[in-house]
């Protein structure tokens, strides 16, 4: 005699591992979403810098003949009050570029800067001092906040690209930088 009911249960164990394996499967795939979705803000974040950077680089070559006066001593954009745009065209750029590294061209139901990076800055350097009939090298930096922890930027070079927000964010290797050279013809 043959016991029918001893398989019984079997099943029902087969289910639950099954279940076990799809949750585990699950959770791997919500960690890379999560992944995913850091990556594209960063990413978001590096496209707003570069487009900041060559809105200056416009600017600049635009008014060649200042080019020296956009130079920054401090950092535009969070943690400082934007130049008032005077009457020069130098203020007024420097005062836009300001508000743009802020984010005042999205706002958030009126009542919040939006849409660009977090704790975004901005300086302008001359590298060097040049010489007579040599084209004068500056170079634009913007500076954010990033997600993840990353190499620290390097502040050692001699432009003090690094420097620009260094120290702003709490941990240097959540500190992001990019830079744009830009060369203005000697216009004597």
């Amino acid at each position: 005699m043959t016991n029918r009911y001893g398989n019984t249960g079997f099943s029902l164990i087969e289910v639950l591992v099954t279940i076990v394996i799809l949750m585990i499967g699950l959770l791997g795939l919500a960690g890379l979403q999560g992944r995913a979705l850091t990556s594209q803000l960063e990413s978001y974040q590096r496209s707003q810098a570069l487009i900041l950077l060559k809105d200056m680089e416009n600017r600049i070559n635009a008014n060649r003949k200042n080019a020296a006066e956009y130079v920054t001593t401090t950092a535009l954009g969070v943690g400082a009050a934007c130049p008032a745009a005077a009457s020069s065209v130098v203020s007024v750029d420097k005062n836009e570029w300001c508000n743009a590294l802020m984010g005042a061209a999205e706002v958030q139901s009126g009542v919040s800067a939006a849409g660009t990076m977090i704790g975004a800055r901005g300086c302008i350097y001359q590298v060097t001092s040049p010489a007579s009939g040599v084209a004068t090298p500056y170079l634009a930096v913007v500076s954010w906040q990033g997600f993840n922890n990353t190499k620290a930027p390097d502040v050692t070079t001699a432009t003090s690209a690094g420097k620009c927000g260094e120290g702003q964010y709490g941990n240097e290797s959540l500190h992001r930088v990019v830079t744009l050279p830009i060369s203005i013809a000697d216009l004597n």
